[in-house]
C-alpha cells in the first residue's frame, strides 16, 4: 500500500503482478484472504476495499469517521476488522454489512487482530493500551504498562499470550491475563507496524 492511493501485488522477482485502483487517500493497511484470493486495503479516505487478484473492487465497507489504520481477515475469510481514528474497530461480513462496532479506547486505534481460534479480537490503541475482546464487543481485558502509543499487536499461534508494540521502544509479551512475560528493549526508535 502507498501513498500514491495504489497496492500492489508483486512476485519475489519484483515484478507487478496487478495494480489495485480506486481509493480516493492513502492505502495505509493491507491483508491477504486466508485463502490468498483475496486482498483488503484499508485509506485515509475512510474506507476499506476488497478486491480479488486480477484487481477488481468486490466490495467497499463505508462508515468510520476516520483514517483507516489497521485491516485484518477473520481466520475463516468471511468476515473482516478495520481500525480507525474515529477510536472505534468495526467488524464486517464479506458483503459490507456491520456485525459490531468496538468502543472504549480514547485515542486512535493503531493495530486490531482476529485471535487464531477467530473467537476474540485484539486492538493496540494510542491511549497506550492493548484490549482483548469478545467478538459481542465486550472487553475480557485491558493491557496497560506501556508509556505511550502501541502501534503493533500480535496472538501466539497457541492463543495463550500476546505481543505487543509501541512508541516507547519496547515490545512486551503477555498472558492472556494481563501479566507480562517479558519486556524487550534494545531498539532506539519506536516499535512500528507488523
Amino acid at each position: 500500500g502507498s501513498i500514491d492511493k495504489t497496492a500492489r501485488l508483486w512476485d519475489l522477482q519484483g515484478n507487478v503482478l496487478q495494480m489495485f485502483k480506486g481509493h480516493k487517500g492513502f492505502v495505509y493497511t493491507v491483508d491477504f484472504s486466508p485463502d490468498g484470493k483475496r486482498i483488503l486495503t484499508g485509506s485515509w479516505d475512510k474506507t476499506a476495499s476488497l478486491w480479488d487478484l486480477q484487481g477488481n473492487e468486490l466490495q467497499v465497507f463505508e462508515g468510520h469517521e476516520g483514517w483507516l489504520y489497521s485491516v485484518a481477515f477473520s481466520p475463516d475469510g468471511k468476515s473482516i476488522l478495520t481500525s480507525s481514528e474515529d477510536k472505534t474497530v468495526r467488524h464486517w461480513d464479506i458483503h459490507g454489512n456491520v456485525l459490531q462496532v468496538f468502543k472504549g479506547h480514547e485515542e486512535w486505534i493503531w493495530s486490531v487482530v482476529f485471535s487464531p481460534d477467530g473467537k476474540t479480537i485484539l486492538t493496540g490503541s494510542g491511549d497506550g493500551t492493548t484490549r482483548l475482546w469478545e467478538l459481542q464487543g465486550n472487553v475480557l481485558q485491558v493491557f496497560k504498562g506501556h508509556e505511550a502509543m502501541i502501534y503493533s499487536v500480535a496472538f501466539s499461534p497457541d492463543n495463550k499470550s500476546i505481543l505487543t508494540g509501541s512508541y516507547d521502544k519496547t515490545a512486551r509479551l503477555w498472558d492472556l491475563q494481563g501479566n507480562v512475560l517479558q519486556v524487550f528493549k534494545g531498539h532506539e526508535a519506536m516499535m512500528w507496524r507488523r
